[in-house]
């Protein structure tokens, strides 16, 4: 009599992991820690990101399927060419002359209306890598004016289409966060810019209102949703009064223009989990 053969479970085929491909200030592979606790549990469900920034949080956590958002229309360029196999072409150099030239050009691209190509991508990668300490800022006239970093040494990648297989199921979109077309079941990682004075990330900035109107927002949505930002008072008091979970964090302090290198408290906020 012949014995049945056990069924042999097949697991889950892995994903590769890549880094984030831009340096990105005040970017969140830190708390990778923290969220993939929360996401585990939830990882069958779509990812979504209002203010998606330098990829870290969506890249660190890997999701199959995203929906990744961001106001900087030169990040989501840069991201949807990714996703198309994006090769560099352009010089690139760790030389200032050459930096603010292609700063020249890129802004021209800005100015034609010729900003969502492969050559304004393959621009803001350059200067995203050769600026100063991966700042993204832009003034009033919508202009890149992040100056020269002056670092000794620069590692430039020039082919990103391994990228092409993990970014298949991700979807990018420009503007602001109401206008993402969420799932009530969408797991929600929100992390907006900081409620302090903050040089322009982009043309537009966030004001007191648009906190206030984010985590009114992110308090309808019925799916899981968790929010960092940093741990001012009035910020703990908006989302504490809208029935979130409240947990703070020592955050490393990236930037700081007084060389304070001090430890400061990062909000992590919870709902539907």
């Amino acid at each position: 009599m012949q014995r049945a053969e056990t069924p042999v479970e097949t697991a889950e085929p892995v994903r590769p992991t890549l880094p984030p491909p831009l340096k990105w200030a005040g970017g969140k592979r830190w708390l990778l820690p923290h969220l993939r606790p929360l996401w585990q549990p939830h990882r069958h469900r779509r990812l979504a990101e209002p203010f998606c920034g330098g990829l870290a949080v969506a890249l660190g956590l890997n999701p199959e399927r995203a929906l990744l958002n961001d106001i900087n229309p030169h990040a989501i360029n840069f991201y949807r060419q990714l996703k198309a196999g994006l090769k560099v072409s352009i010089r690139m150099v760790n030389d200032s002359d050459h930096y603010y030239d292609s700063r020249t050009e890129f802004n021209r691209l800005i100015a034609d209306n010729r900003a969502a190509t492969k050559k304004a991508a393959a621009l803001f990668y350059y200067l995203n890598r050769t600026g100063y300490n991966g700042l993204c800022r832009f003034n009033s006239r919508g202009e890149f004016n992040v100056p020269f970093g002056r670092y000794k040494t620069i590692n430039y990648t020039r082919d990103f289409s391994a990228y092409r297989g993990i970014l298949s199921e991700w979807a990018f979109s420009c503007g602001d966060f109401e206008s993402m077309a969420l799932s009530p079941e969408d797991f929600i990682y929100a992390d907006p810019p900081y409620d302090v004075q903050f040089t322009q990330y982009a043309k537009e900035n966030f004001r007191w209102e648009d906190q206030v109107r984010l985590a009114e927002w992110l308090a309808r949505h019925p799916g899981p949703v968790v929010a960092s930002n940093q741990a001012t008072e009035k910020i703990l008091e908006l989302y504490r009064e809208l029935g979130f979970e409240i947990d703070t964090l020592p955050a490393p302090r990236m930037i700081s223009c007084t060389g304070d290198r001090s430890k400061a408290l990062e909000m992590l906020a919870t709902r539907n989990l």
